[in-house]
């Protein structure tokens, strides 16, 4: 064994010119020599445990790098700027940002400033990836003990805490900012508003009560509004009208999705609705209650003067085709109809608010036109 060694330390070494010997070089399990490379790039989430054992950051990339394949930069900085697209939950905010243009073009008309629009969707999507990535800071505990979660960014470990948080704020503040400067100072405190009652109301309720998801409605429903007086509207009818609409869907959404994650749920420590209902009872009693309150929008709408009877017409057909599937979740409590419901949902958003848009423009064209004419 001492033979070994020696060999070895023997060929660990390297001899100076002069014919002495240096000191053994360090392996790559140990770090000192890459131990200030850790500490810098830490905040970035590019070292994760100061180099040592798997995973370790700057000694893993400095063995690729005695290996003669040195990383390139995109390959460093890509994961990163995948963790932080991550960080927004880039579906969730995408929806956002329809229903505010959905906002805008229903109080707009038929010739809406695309100028304003765009400055004010931007705004928009930078508020709402500043809660959702709020939201993962608060909840970063509670994500890691789900499987549906644990893989996030700031559980998997891809993003420090500290900076996620950094991230958050500046990108919440500067779309609320933003929406000060180029629409006006209503839209902007509506901004402020969710991400306030998002990170405030909506998140630390998940663990105490049922009712998180009310307030998570209220949260979706007030984009469409925020679209609406971006446009110099005021909050009439028609800005209700929308919001409602948003509020009402959320809560079948969710419940379906809340259903087939119930587990999930639980073990996270979340307290929504089929976490303390396990019957399914009163989750489907609930989907269906709020699926009936989306039928007749579309003769209210029309009876407003929101838009027309064409409108009326498709929203009744639709939201009788979801209260079908609302039904068939209270009947038969099972992940299959609950997954139906759930994707019953997400085409039934679309086509609600693309009628609707798509009525009311030609509508509201047809009316300028008329009115024109009988100025002549």
């Amino acid at each position: 064994m001492g033979h070994a060694a020696t060999s070895f330390q023997a060929r660990r070494t390297v001899g100076n010119r002069d014919g002495s010997r240096q000191a053994p070089l360090r392996g790559r399990g140990n770090s000192d020599a890459s131990r200030p490379l850790c500490q810098l790039a830490a905040p970035f989430g590019l070292c994760q445990n100061d180099g040592q054992g798997p995973g370790g950051g700057f000694a893993d990339m400095t063995a690729v790098r005695h290996n003669g394949l040195p990383p390139t930069g995109v390959a460093r900085v890509a994961p990163l700027l995948r963790a932080y697209v991550r960080l927004t939950k880039v579906r969730l905010t995408s929806l956002v940002v329809a229903t505010t243009g959905v906002g805008y073009l229903m109080a707009a008309g038929p010739r809406p400033n695309f100028a304003t629009l765009t400055w004010t969707l931007f705004g928009t999507a930078l508020a709402a990836a500043g809660s959702m990535a709020l939201n993962q800071v608060l909840e970063v505990a509670r994500d890691a003990r789900m499987e549906r979660t644990k893989s996030r960014p700031l559980p998997a470990g891809a993003i420090g805490r500290g900076h996620a948080l950094v991230f958050a704020l500046a990108t919440a503040s500067g779309g609320v900012a933003l929406l000060a400067a180029t629409a006006n100072v209503l839209t902007a405190l509506l901004g402020l508003a969710v991400v306030l009652l998002y990170t405030l109301a909506y998140t630390p309720l998940k663990p105490r009560t049922p009712l998180c998801t009310l307030a998570g409605a209220v949260c979706g429903a007030i984009p469409p509004m925020m679209g609406w007086t971006a446009s110099g509207a005021p909050l009439s009818f028609g800005a209700w009208m929308v919001a409602g609409v948003l509020f009402l869907w959320q809560i079948p959404h969710f419940l379906s999705l809340a259903w087939l994650y119930r587990e999930d749920y639980a073990r996270g420590g979340f307290r929504m609705l089929p976490v303390v209902d396990p019957s399914g009872r009163m989750t489907g009693e609930m989907a269906v209650l709020y699926a009936l309150a989306l039928v007749p929008v579309g003769v209210m709408a029309a009876l407003g003067g929101l838009t027309g009877w064409l409108f009326a017409a498709g929203a009744l057909v639709l939201g009788s085709v979801l209260v079908a599937f609302a039904l068939s979740l209270a009947m038969l409590r099972t992940e299959r109809v609950a997954r139906r419901l759930f994707l019953a949902t997400l085409a039934y958003l679309p086509l609600l608010l693309g009628l609707m848009v798509a009525d009311k423009l030609p509508a509201h064209a047809v009316r300028v036109a008329v009115a024109a004419l009988a100025g002549r």
